[in-house]
């Protein structure tokens, strides 16, 4: 069922039913922190208020509460998750081009509990990035449940991410090209039919809770380009917006550095709260930062705000949220995007109108614009842009000059600067997610198709379906030991399928493989053995580029990989277990009955299969007609208790 296509289209169903229910919690888990620390569900756009629940401390409140929370969501990261640290999406993408669609099942709780707690005590980022990680996490422990395939595993997790923001803004097509966009990175119409899936399951779930209007309901409908000549405004407009977003996606990482810096070797767990010391100042300055802030964008854009102060909040956004991230705060940048974008679009919108009159259109107007345009600057994806801006506000008459301004803008920021808000995090650990992908051609070539079949070499009628050995483990160990030589050494194997293709392979070669792997058949039948070497006659140069930045990947997630002589031994994603089996090295003994002869000469027992040997320093797969010589190692599938 995980490898058909019904599968997918139950799996893309109940991942896209899982992500709404989990956007409905997170958001609730939100306003609840919010109103322990503030009496209020959503605070900021009261300006200087007090807790209701702190009243001795008056407005004075927010100095000492981002470190309470930094004290509560630091410790937590640190010790179950710490990929759940920072705004998330980029772990998500980096499972998915590199790691095969694997996230640990922990992301889930502690990215959802560390960002509730880290936005509702005052940290300025979005909901957005945290339930993209949430979604995806799920849907990645749901299909390593039910042993998806890494292809169909990427496409899922994309459909978790896709889930998430359908549902967190009432926006299925938003989700949809977000997980393609963002997530998933390539096309394919098994992908698509998911993804959509995914997004409609998840906005149905949404609609269901919290009705099915515009996210942003109360921004002004009915807005529209009055004449031709002024979308030259809206082109100068996306010149501004992507500008802006390369800006935001520049201060973020320019503070971190700063904040890296003058931290140190300190204990990461500790250092939220010493931060928020400099977020509570912050927000005893400008309390509107606090938390998510759309009620101050709703502000914002209903005109409420004056040009001198919406410039103010526009900086603030950009100041708020690169300083909650930097000192180690779980949140989203999608928000604070929107939020920078709303405020730059309504002062631009402001000074033209006082320029050239009404004729060009309300201020309001160009804040909806520059949502979508400094978003596309900052993450540059333009078509994610293009719907969220559309479906979020309800206005579909802006399609138009909202493509013209996510456009130039996300033009102008790829001119400017290599990688996106997201990639760029990547790209600063030295993984590259967007370069030309070497493996391109080993996507058309499948496991199968080069792997060593095993009925070549005895034993597949055997292993079939084998759950329980034919004899007695000692006894098929000790035959084997009888018939080769003394063990020097076992371990349990982790399995490939025989429809993967060898891009998906290859990392699970890399990680796990020194010896090669089994391959499963769709029946779950044990039917063939692929090394390294196997890829590499396939196609040596392509594999040589890759295996380096699959390693990479694998760092990312676990900084101590690679520390063991076995990868598999601390890789925080596991692979799929062969049950019932493992792999014994051997070294062939002088005068034992299978020295100086051909594999096919020799009477293996039941259940029992070579499929490797190391000659001259390099692993190769078995053939029938390889000579086993005195002193080499071979390594053999045996039954396992």
């Amino acid at each position: 069922m995980a490898h058909s296509k019904l599968g997918l289209v139950i799996m893309a169903l109940l991942v896209g039913g899982g992500a709404g229910l989990g956007a409905a919690g997170f958001r609730e888990l939100i306003f609840l922190f919010t109103w322990i620390f503030t009496g209020h569900r959503q605070f900021g756009q009261q300006g200087h208020a007090a807790s209701l629940h702190l009243p001795f401390a008056g407005f004075y409140f927010v100095l000492f509460v981002p470190i309470i929370g930094g004290l509560l969501y630091g410790p937590l990261i640190h010790r179950f998750a710490r990929e759940a640290r920072g705004h998330g999406v980029p772990e998500v993408m980096l499972a998915v081009a590199e790691n095969g669609g694997r996230i640990r099942p922990p992301v889930t709780i502690v990215k959802a509990l560390a960002s509730a707690i880290c936005i509702g005590t005052g940290g300025s980022v979005g909901r957005e990035g945290p339930i993209v990680q949430v979604g995806s996490a799920f849907a990645s422990s749901l299909g390593q449940l039910v042993r998806m395939t890494e292809t169909r595993l990427r496409v899922i997790v994309a459909c978790g991410a896709a889930g998430g923001i359908a549902a967190t803004f009432n926006a299925p097509l938003t989700g949809l090209f977000f997980g393609f966009e963002i997530v998933l990175r390539e096309f394919s119409l098994d992908a698509l039919l998911a993804t959509s899936l995914s997004a409609v399951a998840a906005d149905l779930v949404s609609r269901a809770l919290f009705g099915g209007g515009p996210f942003f309901a109360s921004i002004p409908h009915g807005l529209t380009v009055g004449n031709d000549s002024t979308y030259l405004l809206v082109a100068l407009l996306g010149l501004v917006a992507g500008l802006i977003g390369y800006g935001f996606k520049t201060f973020l990482y320019g503070m971190e550095d700063r904040v890296d810096q003058l931290w140190g070797q300190r204990p990461e767990w500790l250092r939220p709260a010493v931060g928020g010391v400099s977020l509570g100042l912050l927000l005893l300055a400008l309390p509107q930062m606090y938390g998510v802030g759309y009620p101050v964008m709703d502000q914002v854009l209903a005109g409420h705000e004056v040009l001198w102060f919406v410039l103010i909040l526009m900086l603030g956004k950009i100041a708020a949220s690169s300083l909650t991230l930097s000192i180690g705060g779980s949140g989203g940048v999608f928000a604070p995007s929107l939020f920078t974008g709303a405020a730059a679009g309504e002062a631009f919108g402001i000074v033209v109108h006082h320029l050239f009159g009404p004729a060009v259109g309300p201020p309001a107007m160009y804040g909806v614009l520059a949502m979508g345009g400094v978003f596309a600057g900052a993450a540059q994806a333009p078509l994610t842009s293009i719907a969220s801006v559309a479906e979020m506000t309800g206005n579909f008459t802006l399609t138009l000059p909202i493509m013209l301004v996510t456009g130039i803008a996300s033009a102008l920021s790829r001119r400017l600067t290599y990688g996106s808000i997201y990639t760029t995090k990547l790209l600063r650990r030295g993984i590259d997610i967007e370069r030309p992908k070497a493996t391109a051609a080993l996507r058309s070539i499948l496991v199968s198709d080069v792997m060593q079949p095993l009925s070549d070499l005895g034993g597949r009628a055997e292993l079939r379906n084998a759950d329980e050995p034919a004899e007695p483990v000692p006894t098929v160990i000790q035959a084997v030991k009888s018939l080769v030589g003394p063990v020097r050494g076992s371990r349990r194997p982790q399995v490939l399928f025989a429809d993967e293709d060898l891009a998906q392979a290859l990392r699970q070669l890399v990680l796990f493989g020194r010896d090669g792997l089994p391959v499963l058949s769709q029946d779950s039948e044990l039917t063939g053995w692929l090394t390294r070497n196997n890829v590499l006659q396939a196609l040596a140069q392509e594999v040589s580029s890759s295996t380096a930045s699959i390693q990479q990947g694998a760092r990312a997630v676990d900084p101590d990989y690679g520390e063991s002589s076995h990868a598999s031994a601390r890789s925080p994603q596991p692979g799929t277990p062969l049950v019932g089996y493992e792999l014994l090295e051997m070294e062939v003994a002088v005068g034992s009955p299978a020295a100086n002869r051909r594999v096919r000469e020799v009477q293996w027992p039941p259940a029992t299969v070579p499929v490797a040997i190391t000659r001259r320093g390099e692993i190769r797969a078995l053939r029938p007609e390889t000579t086993l010589t005195p002193g080499e190692r071979v390594t053999v599938l045996v039954p396992s208790g």
